[in-house]
């Protein structure tokens, strides 16, 4: 053990990028925490420890060997809590299967499995083709009056409202837009709290301004929640979706079920999870088919060759071959999870540098994704990258738009067969065209957002 520690000490820790001598690099990660880590990574290389504020230090890896040491070889060192992050999530996500660790999250998971097997997501797949066809006719409407929508809400209330059907057979269709608005207003204060040192004092203030909207947001969420959970428990029928699952699951040891904090933390986590992803793959998707018309023209024919004219299933999928290269590629350049983080428990060696314990640990794939290092061409847009026959010489944790290892997303398969058949489903039908001028700016969010929305036109087929 002390030749351990030894050795450890003796390694470097990683390069610094630049700092004020007072506030460290606070008001950089505040200003654009993405454009932030870029800079970091510019000045001191793919590891970096920087210095946050005042004595407080952060360690930012972007190398795929980095991701594989923490997410999957060491990844009990790396938790989630008690990291700063998720301590700032918890007013909205308590310990739920996101941000829950340990023996607790492991049960967690393994109850919530079953719901996203393989046929479980088959049956799902008509609840996700079905919601957007429903919106056909008003899109339509949009198209024969030239109209700009707001594509990024209109993906967003979709794939609430599958998330709600298709995880807890509840129809979310009235509270779309309502959840839809709290969620975004969470999303963008969230990422500004994350960034300013003071937040996990300011948010003990009741009184404090941002600690206001917070509570009023996650008020009306919760009630909501705590009302689909209600009727449920009193149709005295759990069902075999997930909420099902969770109402009937039982403690090993004593016997005893989830009391309703642990279920509202559960189907709130999940119901974020459930749509957050696939509403911003499908957003960046359809911007990307607008800028490269070559593109667009390939997927169509690809989609009419398949489906002939009828809604896409899930065994079309298969054959949606470079549909899903693009999505692939959509999500390199945009990944959803633009950034991850954990928690140093105890003091470790990452590629050759010394981390402390009690350190906060921050992984990039946006800008893992785009390293010139990994990709040829890093910012053209390129779905063959994702052929089968190139996909083989890639490092397993270049390309990760759902984390790795044990704590890989649950609902991955959820999201992509979602976002293949919804994608098919409104590419026969529909061209999203770009208005004039417009050109779309990251906005790093919890999630990888567009700023100010995403403003695009439907053009009928």
């Amino acid at each position: 053990m002390v030749s351990a520690v030894v050795s450890m000490k003796r390694r470097p820790g990683p390069p610094s990028p630049r700092a004020n001598r007072f506030f460290g690099t606070a008001s950089r990660l505040r200003r654009n925490p993405l454009r932030c880590m870029q800079e970091f990574v510019d000045e001191a290389g793919p590891a970096a420890k920087y210095r946050f504020f005042a004595r407080m230090w952060g360690y930012l890896f972007v190398h795929p060997d980095h991701y594989q040491y923490i997410l999957q070889d060491n990844y009990k060192n790396f938790t989630k809590l008690p990291g700063p992050t998720f301590r700032l999530l918890y007013p909205l996500i308590g310990k739920g299967l996101l941000s829950n660790d340990g023996d607790s999250w492991l049960r967690q998971r393994r109850l919530a499995q079953p719901a996203f097997h393989r046929g479980q997501i088959q049956e799902m797949g008509r609840i996700m083709t079905a919601a957007a066809e429903r919106r056909f006719s008003r899109w339509e409407r949009a198209a024969r009056a030239g109209e700009v929508v707001a594509f990024h809400r209109e993906m967003m209330e979709m794939t609430l409202e599958i998330a709600g059907r298709a995880l807890f057979s509840v129809d979310l269709t009235g509270e779309a837009r309502e959840m839809g608005d709290a969620f975004g207003r969470l999303n963008e204060l969230f990422v500004k709290m994350v960034v300013s040192p003071l937040s996990l004092y300011t948010m003990r203030v009741p009184f404090w301004p941002s600690t206001r909207r917070v509570t009023r947001d996650i008020g009306g969420l919760d009630r909501l929640i705590y009302s689909m959970i209600d009727r449920r428990r009193k149709s005295g029928a759990p069902g075999n979706d997930l909420m099902g699952m969770l109402l009937s699951a039982r403690d090993e040891e004593t016997g005893e079920g989830m009391d309703v904090k642990q279920l509202r933390d559960e189907v709130t986590t999940l119901l974020i999870a459930g749509h957050e992803t696939t509403t911003l793959a499908l957003t960046w998707f359809f911007y990307c088919l607008g800028r490269y018309p070559e593109i667009e023209a390939q997927v169509q024919e690809e989609v009419d060759r398949t489906l002939n004219g009828r809604m896409p299933t899930f065994e079309d999928i298969p054959k949606l071959v470079y549909l899903r290269q693009v999505l692939d590629e959509t999500m390199r350049l945009y990944p959803p999870a633009y950034a991850l983080s954990r928690w140093g428990n105890e003091a470790d060696v990452i590629g050759g540098f010394s981390t402390p314990g009690n350190a906060i640990i921050t992984l990039c794939p946006f800008i893992t994704h785009r390293s010139p290092e990994l990709w040829s061409r890093p910012l053209e847009f390129d779905p063959q990258r994702f052929s089968p026959a190139n996909r083989s010489d890639r490092h397993r944790f270049a390309y990760i738009p759902f984390g790795a290892g044990p704590r890989q997303c649950i609902g991955e398969g959820f999201a992509l067969t979602e976002s293949v058949l919804v994608a098919a489903a409104i590419a026969q039908r529909f061209r999203l065209r770009i208005p004039d001028g417009y050109v779309a700016q990251v906005d790093p969010q919890i999630t990888l957002h567009p700023k100010g929305g995403m403003p695009l036109r439907f053009e009928l087929r």
